[in-house]
């Protein structure tokens, strides 16, 4: 049994770090779309993707962005995925030439939603667990499934006082 919190086996990723890691997933992802190398829409799930979509569209100058929202978890509590929202999908049509980016894949169970909506789509993300890495075609980095991944988003800054003394 695991008597570890979340928090206790985590991996903390700053802005610096995310648009480091996007970057490197743009750079994977550049001229490997159908049309001559070239990707015709990203499609980012919120809300975790919608950084990494942002700066991976941004690289592979990729102007057709739209959003599906699904929601799996609640805090840290992950539950069945349900669909919110979808993209425009006369646009999207089966997804050919489309790449959908995430944050991360955990179990893959958004994944599975997600690639029923559109099942020819690319799917990416900047960070891939073990049991959800063969929803996605590419990422990033690995990282153990007992790993609490913190993004930017979820912290704030805040003072730390010295080990010793004070200012």
């Amino acid at each position: 049994m695991n008597d570890r919190l979340p928090h206790e086996k985590g991996f903390h990723v700053s802005w610096d770090q995310l648009h480091r890691d996007a970057r490197a997933l743009a750079w994977r992802l550049d001229g490997n779309g159908p049309d001559n190398g070239n990707w015709r829409a990203v499609v980012a799930i919120t809300r975790g993707g919608m950084a990494p979509a942002m700066i991976v569209a941004r690289e592979l100058d990729i102007r057709m962005v739209d959003t599906i929202s699904v929601k799996s978890y609640n805090h840290q509590t992950q539950s069945d995925p349900q669909v919110i929202k979808s993209p425009d999908m006369e646009v999207m049509a089966d997804g050919t030439g489309v790449l959908i980016i995430d944050d991360l894949v955990d179990t893959g169970r958004t994944l599975e939603v997600v690639r029923q909506c559109l099942p020819k789509a690319h799917v990416a993300t900047v960070y891939a667990k073990p049991k959800g890495r063969s929803m996605v075609d590419t990422f990033v980095t690995e990282v153990s499934q007992d790993t609490w991944i913190f993004f930017p988003w979820d912290m704030a800054l805040q003072y730390v006082e010295p080990y010793r003394g004070t200012d």
